[in-house]
């Protein structure tokens, strides 16, 4: 399939049906954070962890159909310890397969929870999970092909937790849901009976779908109670697609002590943090002033169409109208509410931002033993290969086909190219270290450990394969934007 006709299918689908605009129904906005129950599944046989059907009323007069893990959207916050066996219990009590994907676990592919590890409706799973690795904010969710974006949209995923008994960092914030906030970061569509719109049409697929009312923890633009003192947010881009650009309205700044692998060496001074879908990170901010903090995000300006277009014409204009929405502007340069923090509880004694921070991830600095090339494709260049709009190396995932095969020990040096739009990239099992953006190196101890980068351009990572996953169970590379994920842009490794 050649440009023309992918312009031609691009421009037909902007007449489609399934084109849904901003929400109906009045969102409920400034409730009270909803703050996840912890679940201790380390040292148990049986913490349960069912995956079922909901009704949640995120708009006033109305109310969606959900699903979530134990309760009616998303799930409770799963804590596993370093050196101890984690013993979930999945149980699918829906009508359709489900899986549990443990998102920056480092496990074998045989407990991973890819979509090979489906679990059919009436069916349970009981992996055990060898907890070795930094402690660190995960998450997990459900990932069957073709089905991830839908399931995840509508409440299959939730926060996990690692924690590391052998490591102390004495002063960070530490007591949950007073100065430890979990934030769990969505946007959503609503229809005009409050119902969760997820209609997918070219325009959404190719952008990846995007909502105009933001969640955080399943409740719309909330406010949290909590310490004035220093207060540490665990941060999760639980969307689809959308990019978020963080920042406080005040103009105040934080730091930066953790990423998707763990904590940074040590602390990192930030105004501002860029939070791509699945991405993690704890910051730490100062509310002794005792004033209202409200996180904001600009605007995601990523769009395929620009990189087809060469940055414009009538259709980018068109499709970037319809196929993405933004929720509605609190500040003159557009940027959207996202939480509020109000400093009203006494500060937990003896708090102190650390100078350094310990038991975090080493970087990966063994020589690599192979180079390999991963291009990110999506229109004419996937179509050119593959058939299908996205893929990746000219091929659209196929869950019978390993696209190579790798041993445990092993250290290779990834080359990943992003096509017509910057593209959040994951890999099962493991984290890597990145070596430079676009020529540009990049120190470690700006990102630290990472199993998620937005690639825009091309990227260099070194990464170790330390865990086993045979040709049953694979592990996964893809992008996470979830609907390219389920369009094609994914594929599958094993590890000897």
């Amino acid at each position: 399939m050649d440009r023309r006709r992918f312009l031609t299918l691009a421009a037909s689908a902007l007449a489609a049906p399934g084109v849904i605009g901003r929400a109906n129904a009045s969102p409920v906005a400034g409730q009270s954070l909803p703050i996840p129950q912890i679940l201790d599944v380390t040292g148990s046989a049986d913490a349960a962890l069912e995956a079922i059907q909901g009704t949640t009323a995120f708009v006033e007069g109305g109310a969606a159909r959900t699903m979530g893990y134990s309760q009616p959207y998303l799930g409770p916050v799963l804590r596993m310890r370093r050196g101890e066996i984690a013993r979930p219990v999945v149980r699918n009590r829906l009508d359709s397969p489900v899986t549990a994907h443990w998102h920056g676990a480092h496990v074998p592919g045989a407990v991973d929870g890819g979509p090979q590890l489906a679990i059919a409706s009436g069916g349970t799973w009981a992996p055990e999970l060898e907890i070795d690795q930094p402690a660190a904010t995960l998450w997990y969710h459900s990932h069957i092909h073709g089905q991830t974006g839908r399931q995840i949209y509508h409440g299959l995923a939730g926060m996990m937790i690692v924690e590391d008994p052998g490591v102390e960092n004495p002063g960070l914030p530490s007591e949950w849901g007073v100065d430890d906030i979990p934030v769990i970061i969505q946007d959503r569509r609503f229809g005009r009976g409050g119902e969760l719109a997820y209609d997918l049409d070219m325009p959404t697929v190719m952008h990846g779908f995007q909502g105009d009312t933001i969640l955080v923890n399943g409740a719309v633009q909330p406010n949290a109670s909590v310490a004035r003192g220093l207060v540490r947010l665990r941060l999760l881009n639980g969307s689809n697609a959308r990019i978020y650009t963080l920042k406080f309205e005040d103009g105040r700044g934080f730091h930066q002590i953790a990423s998707d692998g763990g904590f940074l060496p040590a602390p990192v001074a930030r105004d501002s943090l860029v939070l791509a879908p699945a991405e993690r990170a704890e910051i730490v901010l100062d509310l002794s002033d005792g004033a209202t903090a409200r996180m904001v995000s600009l605007p995601d300006a990523n769009s395929p169409m620009e990189g087809m277009m060469g940055g414009g014409g009538m259709m980018q204009r068109m499709m970037g109208g319809m196929d993405r929405t933004d929720p509605e502007a609190v500040t003159d340069e557009g940027a959207f509410a996202v939480l509020s923090l109000t400093p009203d509880r006494p500060a937990p004694a003896s708090q102190a931002l650390p100078r350094v921070l310990a038991g975090g991830p080493a970087p990966t600095t063994a020589e690599p033993v192979r180079r390999r090339r991963i291009d990110l494709q999506m229109g004419p260049m996937a179509m050119r290969g593959a058939g299908n709009p996205l893929a990746i190396n000219g091929q659209s995932y196929d869950m019978g086909r390993i696209d190579f095969e790798t041993r445990r020990g092993e250290v290779e040096l990834w080359e990943v190219s992003s096509d017509m739009m910057a593209h959040p990239f994951h890999m099962h099992g493991t984290a890597f270290t990145v070596l430079s953006r676009n020529g540009r190196s990049v120190p470690f101890e700006q990102l630290g450990a990472k199993d998620i980068l937005l690639v825009d351009g091309k990227a260099e990572i070194l990464v170790e394969f330390r865990k086993p996953a045979d040709r049953a169970a694979p592990y996964m590379f893809h992008c996470h934007i979830l609907e390219h994920e389920d369009g094609g842009m994914m594929g599958q490794f094993t590890v000897a």
